[in-house]
Order: C-alpha cells, then sequence, then structure tokens
C-alpha cells in the first residue's frame, strides 16, 4: 500500500486536533492518527512528585526513534504497536495500540516538524498558526476537563516551559512545513487545499 504520510505540527491548542478530526472526519476509514505524546519516555523509574516536574515539551522527552521506527513500518505496510501513555499519572502504560497501514497516516504533535528524522519521512508537513491567547485558553480548558489538571498546575506548567519551549522549538519548525494553516479547522481555503491533495492520494491508490 502507499501510504501518505502527514505531519501535523504547531503549538499546544493551536486546533491540530480539530484539523486531525476534520480530516478523519472527511476520509473516515482511509485514515489513521498517530499522536507523538503517546512516545513519551516512560520515567517510571521516578516517583510522581519528580514525574510531574519533566519538562515535556522538550524534544528528549520523547521516544522519537521509537516512533521513527514504526512509521517506517506502517510506510512498508507491515502494522505498528503504538504505546499509551497515562497523562493522569504522567507514565508511559504496559498496554499497546496496534494500528494497521492505511491509505493516509496523521502524525501529530507540536515537534513533528522539529525532528529531522520525522521530517524526512512527511510526505506533506503541515504547521498550525494560531494566536497565543487563543492557545493558552485551548490549554487550560483541555487539561482541566480531560487530564484532571488545575488551573494553578497548568499555568505554572505553561510560563516554566510551554511558552519557553514554545519560543525555542515549536516555533521555529514552522519553517520546515510545507503548508502554514492560519487559525487551524477555521481556515476553509487551506483546509480545501489539503483535502484536495489527500483526496487526490486515496483516489490514485
Amino acid at each position: 500500500m502507499d501510504v501518505l504520510l502527514i505531519g501535523i505540527a504547531g503549538g499546544s491548542g493551536s486546533g491540530k486536533s480539530t484539523l486531525t478530526r476534520l480530516i478523519r472526519e472527511r476520509f473516515a476509514d482511509d485514515v489513521t492518527v498517530i499522536y507523538h505524546d503517546d512516545y513519551y519516555k516512560p520515567f517510571d523509574e521516578l516517583p510522581f512528585e519528580e514525574r510531574v516536574k519533566v519538562n515535556f515539551d522538550e524534544p528528549c522527552s520523547y521516544d522519537t526513534e521509537r516512533m521513527v521506527r514504526d512509521l517506517i513500518a506502517l510506510k512498508s505496510g507491515e502494522p505498528a504497536q503504538i504505546p499509551v501513555y497515562d497523562y493522569t499519572a504522567y507514565v508511559r502504560t504496559e498496554k499497546v495500540r496496534q494500528v494497521c497501514p492505511t491509505k493516509v497516516v496523521l502524525v501529530e504533535g507540536i515537534l513533528v516538524l522539529s525532528e529531522r528524522a520525522l521530517c524526512e519521512l512527511f510526505d506533506i508537513r503541515v504547521f498550525v498558526d494560531t494566536d497565543a491567547d487563543i492557545r493558552i485558553i485551548r490549554r487550560i480548558r483541555r487539561d482541566m476537563r480531560k487530564r484532571g489538571r488545575t488551573f494553578e498546575s497548568i499555568t505554572e506548567q505553561y510560563m516554566a516551559t510551554v511558552k519557553p519551549m514554545h519560543e525555542r522549538y515549536v516555533e521555529p519548525s514552522k519553517k520546515n512545513a510545507d503548508i502554514v494553516i492560519l487559525g487551524g479547522g477555521k481556515n476553509p481555503v487551506a483546509l480545501d487545499l489539503l483535502f484536495h491533495k489527500i483526496n487526490s492520494h486515496i483516489a490514485a491508490v
């Protein structure tokens, strides 16, 4: 199978997940999604009090080598065993999620365009660009509702690691993008262009 591999990057709360969801809704079973966050290193040697202090917005927090191996397997038509991460315990679980190759594989994460090894695998590199004020509001809502975190812990983490790491790694990775989508899923012109490219690939496979 000829797998189209698409990397979707952008700051935390930029709208990457919305864009991913829209692509999934449009192309259904032809699309599989893999998240860079599932590849956080285990850090199971650290007690919980220390794990929460880890800078998860730095490239060295990710087991990107494993992700590269899994993506190469999918590109080769082979299934991959994707790790499952527990965001409330800040640890990788022993569970895995088997993913079989589909016509399109989306790889979502804030740093996927900052990693050269990943960029070289992607057929299309997308950066979702959204105003910082909107991003922090979205992050607060998400982490409180879905990850059980407090407002104080979210804002402290944002100022200590998320903001400086965005400026150091995420924002500069925009130069590696083939497509920059302003506003994420609320940019119909950019969406149509991306949808057309995906549709052409699916039709040709």
